[in-house]
């Protein structure tokens, strides 16, 4: 009879449930049947398979054993449940008692050791285990070796080596060459780290090795090829592959259109059997980057037409295009579609703030931004330059100082964004205040555009001699930008002579820009010195340089 009950728990263990779980435990302790190990063997493994680990550790705390070898078998059954559901440290702490209870670990510890460390990013103890996997002779076991060799994959590159070949790939190959038997998988995962570190020669010399190939292996090398800008190679590829899925196309798409062949691109995406989502975005974002802003919202309208639900890369390129412009109403249509942008993230709700502003509803603009949640630096930059845009100057200032309060550090965008709005405000103390904290709170070296626009905000005010000296000062030479914001100044001074030196060190760039004489001209102009104004266009003349006709979009 014990022997038909025993039978029947090892029979309904594999598919019983949790509640079933904890009614056999009651049985198996009230029939004093904990003494059967194959039985307890079973029944804790069972209790690993429902996602959490401290049933199993009550369990295995009662079945413990005083014979090593039965021991060692409930500890194989523990770490691996540890490894499956976590705590993942759990799983290397039992495994680093073993030896101090006597017990070594085999070819099927190892592999959940070494898993678990990945999860938790322990590479060096993962280290330390293959040192210990080849003293032990493990090393020969497919399991153990497939094991390291995918925690190689997954370890970060050495941030300070400089050197693609850095300890990474090389031990991830030694691994994979001393493998035997290698799946097609594993073939993929080696060629797509050459794909990552640039070296498209190595992976294509073991595409061409590979005893099998499917559908992953040549999107690798086409997409490896595409990033190169290497489309003829992708092209080759693509047109030999045996079976094509929406990812081959798609890549090949993606190589036409960042090599700038968008009719390539175009005709292909035509051709397509099916598209996806990847493959709408990739080519309303090429048409985006490009500038024909019509034809990316067109493409979109397709999309919907054909049912094609859009995400957040798709909403960021159509909000883009129709900042560009300045369509309103269609990005209103876009910002229904998105509804409260919760679900999207920061890059979505920024990407609506910059179309507000762009189109000119600034309100609406920081209305959206307030209610972003998890903003990130972008955002706040986009905040502060849409509030200098429209002439919010303090407000953008105050923005920029309310993102330094909240913990945000600001990037080299932030301090040009904060230095513009305050030149277009007159904020001349906040912005002294703003261009000195640069390096002297942040460490940021300012570069040429926080020159210029500080030079600009001191010109615009009249302080024409503490921009000169600070043009000075610069660790480089002024390009044509600088010379123009200090001829700004010359004209809020009326400083003709000031004027004729800016112009005449900017002439020494040998930039056919137009804008420095038309500014000369029109300040000897307010001066009433007619002769001399005539005089700077005639120079403009003389060097062929035409002044630029404006022009605009009305929608």
């Amino acid at each position: 009879m014990p022997c038909n009950l025993e039978c029947k728990i090892s029979h309904l263990l594999p598919k019983c449930t949790f509640l079933h779980l904890n009614q056999i435990h009651a049985l198996i302790i009230t029939d004093s049947l904990s003494q059967n190990f194959q039985l307890c063997w079973e029944f804790l493994r069972r209790s690993t398979e429902f996602g959490t680990m401290e049933y199993s550790n009550l369990i295995f705390s009662q079945f413990g054993s005083d014979k090593s070898n039965e021991e060692f078998m409930l500890r194989k059954i523990m770490i691996r449940g540890y490894a499956h559901n976590g705590p993942f440290d759990k799983c290397l702490s039992m495994f680093d008692e073993m030896p101090h209870r006597g017990l070594k670990p085999d070819h099927y510890t190892y592999p959940y050791v070494l898993n678990s460390c990945c999860k938790m990013g322990c590479y060096r103890i993962g280290k330390r285990l293959h040192c210990q996997v080849i003293k032990s002779g493990f090393g020969s076991s497919f399991s153990v070796a497939k094991s390291l060799f995918n925690m190689y994959i997954h370890m970060p590159s050495s941030s300070d080596s400089g050197d693609v070949y850095d300890g990474k790939i090389i031990y991830t190959r030694r691994l994979f060459d001393d493998i035997i038997v290698r799946p097609v998988e594993m073939w993929n995962k080696m060629i797509f780290e050459y794909v990552r570190v640039g070296d498209l020669g190595t992976a294509r010399q073991l595409f061409d090795n590979m005893p099998q190939r499917d559908v992953v292996s040549w999107n690798s090398m086409i997409s490896g090829y595409s990033k190169v800008g290497q489309v003829a190679k992708a092209g080759e590829l693509f047109e030999r592959m045996p079976e094509k899925n929406v990812i081959s196309w798609t890549s090949m798409v993606g190589a036409y259109a960042e090599a700038g062949e968008l009719e390539a691109a175009t005709e292909l995406f035509e051709k397509m059997p099916c598209r996806n989502v990847v493959t709408w975005n990739t080519m309303i974002t090429c048409y985006t980057k490009k500038g024909d802003y019509e034809v990316a919202l067109d493409l979109f309208g397709r999309m919907q037409s054909e049912l094609v639900v859009p995400d957040g890369y798709t909403f960021v390129s159509v909000l883009s295009a129709s900042s560009h412009l300045g369509a309103l109403e269609f990005g209103k249509r876009i910002h229904h579609l998105i509804g409260d942008g919760s679900q999207w993230g920061p890059k979505v709700g920024t990407a609506l703030v910059e179309m507000y502003a762009q189109c000119g509803d600034i309100d609406r603009a920081f209305t959206l931004f307030i209610k972003i949640r998890d903003k990130d630096v972008f955002g706040w930059n986009v905040a502060i330059k849409a509030l200098a845009i429209h002439g919010r100057a303090k407000d953008a200032v105050k923005i920029f100082l309310m993102m330094q309060k909240l913990g945000f550090r600001p990037n080299d965008f932030t301090f040009s964004t904060a230095l513009f709005a305050c030149s277009h405000g007159g904020l001349v103390e906040e912005g002294r205040r703003i261009f000195h904290a640069m390096e002297g709170e942040f460490g940021i070296s300012p570069k040429p555009e926080h020159f210029c626009c500080f030079i600009d905000l001191l010109s615009r005010n009249g302080l024409l001699e503490e921009a000169q000296l600070l043009v000075k000062d610069m660790p480089f030479e002024p390009d044509i930008a600088i010379w123009g914001a200090l001829l700004g100044g010359c004209r809020v001074r009326s400083d003709s002579k000031l004027a004729e030196e800016v112009v005449g060190k900017a002439s020494e760039l040998e930039v056919n820009d137009s804008g420095v004489h038309v500014l000369l001209s029109n300040i000897y102009a307010s001066m009433d010195q007619r002769p001399e104004a005539l005089a700077a266009r005639g120079k403009m003349e003389e060097r062929n340089i035409s002044k630029k006709a404006g022009s605009s979009v009305v929608l």
